[in-house]
C-alpha cells in the first residue's frame, strides 16, 4: 500500500520546491525517501542542454532527497528495447527519461510508460494551468498522461541553406524537387525517427503537397511517399541524427538541409554553421510544432518516483523554464505560459538577439500550425519511412 506524504513531512524535505504541491488530500501520493536516492536520467533528444542546468540545481538544492545524478545518453530507436528487456527481468535502472517524439511513441505503444499525470496528478502542476496554449495542445494530444511536456518550440519545416551556394531559392516542392534531381547529393535530411527537423518535414509534406489525409500515413500519403521515393533518387544516404546535417553543411559537403528554428539559431551560435546561413519555407508550409518531454519508465522504486515527480514538478517553475530559451537550441524553448525572454540568463538573450530572425515572428503568426500525428500514427509513418525510402538509399 502505497504511503502518503504529510504536509510538515513535505515542507521539511522539499527545501528550495515552492511549486511543488503539497496541499490537500494525498492519497495517491508515493513515499519520500528516508535516504538521497541516486537518480539515472537518460536523454534521448538532446534535452540536457536545455535542462541539466535545473536538475543540477534541484539537486544541489535537496540534498536529502538526491545523493546524485547520473546521465546518459542514447539514440532515441534504441531506448524502448532497453526498457522493455529491463522491465521484462524486473530490473529497471533507468528513473526518469527526456525523450522527443519517437521514443515516446513507441513507449505508449508497448507500456513502458508511468501515466503519471493520471496517477500521481496531486504532485504534479495542472496542465491547463501552467502551459501555454501551443504546449497545451501538445500535452493533450500526444503526450497524454505519459508523457510531460518540458519544452515547446513551433519547430518547422525550414530549409537551411548556404546563400552562395544556391541562388535562386525554391518556392514550391516542385521547384525543390527539380533542383534536387539537378543538383544529387547537394541535399539530405536526417531519419525522422532520431531527428526533429526530419520527423516534422515528414508530418508536413502531406500539408505541402495537399494529400488526401495528412493525418493517415497509411492510406492518406500517396502523394508524400511517392514524393520521397524520387526526391531519395538525389540523396545518397539519410544521416542518423541531425547533428551530422549541420555539420555537413558547414563544411559544403551539401548546400540545403531540412532544418527548424532551433537547429537554425543554435549552430550557428555554435559555430558549426556559418553565420550567413540563411532559411526558407515552401509554399504551403504548416508548422508542425515540436515538443520535449519527461516520461518515468514502469518499474521504478517508488521512493525514487517520488523524487522524480519532485524534479518534474520543479522543471516546471518558469525560474526553470527560462533557461530552455538556452542558446536557441530549441527556439523559443518554455512550455509554461508568460515566459519572456527578458526572464532568460544574458547570455540567452545576446544569441537570440544576435542569430535570431525577424523572419521567425512573420511565420510564427502566419502560417497554420498542426497537431502532430498521434504516437499511434506516428510509429506507422516512422516505420513506412524507414522501410520504403531509409532502406532504398545506403
Amino acid at each position: 500500500m502505497p504511503i502518503t506524504f504529510t504536509r510538515r513531512g513535505v515542507l521539511g524535505s522539499l527545501s528550495g520546491l515552492a511549486a511543488y504541491p503539497v496541499a490537500g488530500a494525498l492519497a495517491q501520493s508515493v513515499a519520500l525517501p528516508s535516504a538521497p536516492v541516486a537518480l539515472n536520467i537518460i536523454d534521448v533528444a538532446g534535452n540536457l542542454q536545455l535542462t541539466q542546468a535545473s536538475i543540477d540545481l534541484f539537486a544541489k538544492q535537496n540534498p536529502k532527497l538526491v545523493s546524485r545524478i547520473i546521465y546518459s545518453r542514447a539514440p532515441s530507436p534504441e531506448l524502448p528495447a532497453k526498457l522493455k528487456a529491463q522491465q521484462a527481468a524486473n530490473r529497471v535502472d533507468i528513473d526518469l527519461v527526456l525523450t522527443g517524439p519517437g521514443a515516446l511513441s513507441d513507449g505508449i505503444e508497448q507500456g513502458l510508460w508511468i501515466d503519471v499525470l493520471k496517477s500521481h496528478a496531486d504532485l504534479l502542476p495542472k496542465p491547463a494551468e501552467i502551459y501555454h496554449d501551443a504546449a497545451l495542445m501538445m500535452q493533450k494530444n500526444f503526450g497524454g498522461d505519459q508523457g510531460v511536456a518540458v519544452v515547446y518550440s513551433p519547430s518547422g519545416p525550414l530549409f537551411e541553406y548556404m546563400p552562395s551556394r544556391l541562388k535562386t531559392v525554391p518556392k514550391t516542392a516542385a521547384e525543390f524537387l527539380d533542383w534536387a534531381k539537378q543538383n544529387p547529393r547537394r541535399f539530405t535530411y536526417a531519419r525522422p525517427y532520431n531527428s526533429g527537423p526530419g520527423w516534422t518535414y515528414l508530418m508536413a509534406l502531406p500539408y505541402i503537397l495537399g494529400d488526401k489525409d495528412p493525418k493517415d500515413p497509411a492510406n492518406g500519403w500517396a502523394k508524400t511517399w511517392a514524393y520521397l521515393k524520387e526526391l531519395g533518387t538525389a540523396i545518397d544516404y539519410y544521416p542518423s541524427g541531425t547533428t551530422a546535417t549541420m555539420k555537413e553543411l558547414g563544411d559544403g559537403t551539401r548546400d540545403v538541409i531540412v532544418s527548424t528554428c532551433g537547429w537554425d539559431i543554435n549552430p550557428r551560435a555554435l559555430g558549426i554553421v556559418p553565420k550567413e546561413a540563411e532559411v526558407f519555407a515552401l509554399e504551403g508550409t504548416h508548422w508542425v510544432p515540436d515538443t520535449q518531454f519527461m516520461c518515468v519508465p514502469k518499474g521504478i522504486p517508488n521512493d525514487k518516483l517520488a523524487v522524480v515527480l519532485a524534479l518534474m514538478s520543479f522543471m516546471l517553475k518558469p525560474e526553470q523554464q527560462a533557461r530552455t530559451y538556452d542558446k536557441g537550441y530549441f527556439y523559443p524553448g518554455p512550455a509554461v505560459k508568460d515566459v519572456t525572454l527578458a526572464m532568460a540568463p544574458e547570455e540567452s538573450q545576446h544569441v537570440i538577439k544576435e542569430f535570431g530572425r525577424p523572419l521567425y515572428d512573420t511565420l510564427i503568426k502566419t502560417l497554420p500550425v498542426e497537431v502532430p500525428l498521434t504516437p499511434k500514427q506516428l510509429v506507422v509513418a516512422f516505420r513506412r519511412w524507414d522501410q520504403e525510402i531509409g532502406a532504398a538509399t545506403k
